[in-house]
């Protein structure tokens, strides 16, 4: 027979499983700020439940409280992030729990913003309130790796998606590419830039593929006008571009489209997030740009649309990098694996 504890945690994952999936409604619309879910329980019964839908709204755990209404006083709250004890866009949800007599918080995770950092906990302990940290950690995580990497490192988490044929070619010699992958991997593709607040490109591509590289997807179960536009960054050593409003490049043509016109990547990554606040940055590029981030190690997470396909030793290779040994091979570790149309999803992470 289960002894109390192991009762009350299974009861806590339960409930916090129940939280990341209210912070799931966020992760398209709620950039800069972290999607983040809230669960109220009392008895054993759910009596309120929210997520932050965008910055400026208020934060989870508000409308959770408000959903609970007089239930909330002596309930338990789950939150997938620690809640904040600061006073900026909104008010300190630490004290709104405190004030409406929350008896118990359980926490996935410590917010690691500087303006957060264990302070919301300390509020909540020194009213009198018991709360737990660590349950589910790793998977509420996963919602907001951009956000928490850059609070701890000042760097956004960069993912580089390629779509590939079997012999790992990206198109004909020619440059002729659509389309090497389905329509439902495209498609998929639209998750990605909707959880960026960047996306880089490279000057070549655009000139070569005259790209949109915006979220037009009515299959995200939001309405667009909720998700923030990423930012397109363009990597533009030798200015072949220019912001010109009848330019022939729709990029071209944004008014928020930021030229990069040196190469230190590093530095562009940095004001990415301290001038911008873009957190998660998206790659979607040639084989020249890919290979620098590479190489650099400045990619977190590679993803890799494989087609059923073979284009031939002609056709462009995806990644410009060329080792002399083996010892400077790029390993990656497979995070996961999946069938996205004809198509194979590879999700891998640097070994």
């Amino acid at each position: 027979m289960p002894t109390l504890s192991h009762a009350q945690d299974a009861q806590d994952r339960y409930f916090m499983m129940l939280a990341i999936e209210q912070a799931k409604h966020g992760i398209y619309t709620a950039r800069p700020n972290p999607a983040v879910g809230c669960v109220l329980v009392k008895t054993g019964e759910i009596v309120g439940q929210g997520f932050h839908p965008q910055a400026g709204q208020p934060h989870a755990e508000v409308f959770a409280l408000k959903d609970a209404g007089a239930q909330a006083k002596g309930a338990t709250a789950y939150v997938t992030l620690e809640p904040c004890s600061h006073t900026g866009r909104t008010p300190p949800c630490a004290r709104a729990l405190i004030d409406a007599g929350i008896k118990r918080v359980v926490i996935a995770g410590l917010d690691p913003n500087p303006q957060v950092a264990g302070r919301g906990v300390s509020l909540l302990e020194q009213a009198g309130i018991a709360v737990k940290v660590g349950i589910l950690n790793g998977q509420a995580e996963a919602l907001n790796q951009g956000f928490l990497k850059a609070m701890r490192t000042q760097m956004p988490y960069v993912r580089l998606k390629i779509a590939t044929s079997l012999d790992g070619r990206t198109a004909m010699a020619s440059g002729e590419s659509k389309w090497i992958t389905s329509a439902a991997a495209r498609e998929d593709v639209q998750k990605l830039r909707a959880r960026s607040g960047a996306i880089i490109t490279g000057s070549a591509t655009v000139i070569a593929d005259n790209p949109q590289l915006n979220v037009r997807s009515s299959q995200l179960g939001v309405e667009l006008e909720q998700i923030p536009t990423p930012m397109v960054v363009v990597l533009d050593r030798r200015a072949r571009l220019a912001h010109d409003l009848q330019s022939a490049y729709q990029l071209c043509r944004r008014v928020d489209t930021l030229y990069w016109r040196n190469d230190d990547l590093i530095e562009l990554l940095k004001s990415l997030v301290s001038e911008h606040h873009c957190y998660d940055v998206l790659i979607e590029a040639g084989a020249t740009v890919a290979g620098s981030f590479l190489s650099q190690q400045l990619v977190d997470e590679l993803i890799v649309y494989q087609a059923p396909c073979l284009l031939g030793a002609q056709a462009r290779p995806m990644i410009d990098f060329n080792p002399l040994s083996l010892a400077q091979q790029l390993r990656f570790d497979y995070h996961s694996h999946e069938q996205v149309g004809t198509d194979l999803k590879l999700t891998l992470l640097p070994f």
